[in-house]
């Protein structure tokens, strides 16, 4: 899979479909390894809640597409959302439990991102991982295998400030976009209902993907 970092506009013209289609050509070529959603953030702050509810409303939609077949089988699995949060205190636990549970994950990483003004309201779709808390000064471990952000507001001398004083409309608008209403948008249909049996190896820090140095909230 070739690195590569694609913007999408969600007020353009069919630009949640051309996202989806980018998604779903990814997650297609590793149909076989189980998929799990990381999103990472905290509710404490309006700028850094865009990972959980992004979660939350990623774990809705599956659930529902279950049921609408009838299936219990899960088709992903959803890490963080705004009853659970995936943050700076909890993520490397995290990403320990998800190596431990499953064999070779899939990880889409999500989490807010902060960024040149002309590009707020921006999503951004990418291959390898990207370091949450780098906005912010924080020092976390790189996650995921692809990445989405959803770019919250600018990067500038005080970005705790700026994510604290986030608009609340422009992270809706920003998780209504990543998370379309049918799982099939989301998921590849090939991919195997239940997760694999999980790695008889634990997880440690020297597994973690390559990093990203990138400028995320």
């Amino acid at each position: 899979m070739t690195n590569t970092t694609l913007y999408f506009t969600p007020a353009a013209a069919k630009s949640q479909n051309k996202f989806c289609s980018a998604l779903s050509q990814m997650i297609a070529q590793v149909h076989d390894r189980p998929i799990v959603f990381l999103c990472i953030g905290s509710d404490r702050a309006t700028g850094d809640c865009l990972g959980p509810i992004i979660g939350e409303q990623l774990s809705s939609v599956l659930s529902a597409g279950n049921r609408r077949n009838g299936s219990q089988k899960q088709k992903a699995a959803v890490y963080g959302s705004l009853r659970h949060t995936v943050h700076a205190g909890n993520l490397s636990d995290t990403l320990s439990s998800i190596y431990n549970r499953y064999s070779d994950p899939f990880i889409i990483a999500i989490d807010a991102s902060l960024g040149v003004s002309e590009h707020i309201g921006f999503v951004t779709l990418g291959t390898g991982s990207l370091r949450p808390g780098i906005g912010v000064s924080r020092s976390l471990p790189a996650a995921g295998d692809i990445h989405i952000t959803g770019i919250v507001n600018h990067s500038g001398s005080n970005n705790h400030l700026t994510l604290q004083t986030t608009k609340l409309l422009t992270v809706a608008e920003l998780a209504g976009f990543i998370t379309p209403g049918d799982p099939e948008r989301i998921t590849c249909p090939s991919f195997p209902p239940e997760p694999a049996e999980a790695s008889p190896h634990r997880y440690t820090l020297n597994r973690r993907p390559p990093e990203r140095h990138l400028q995320f909230g």
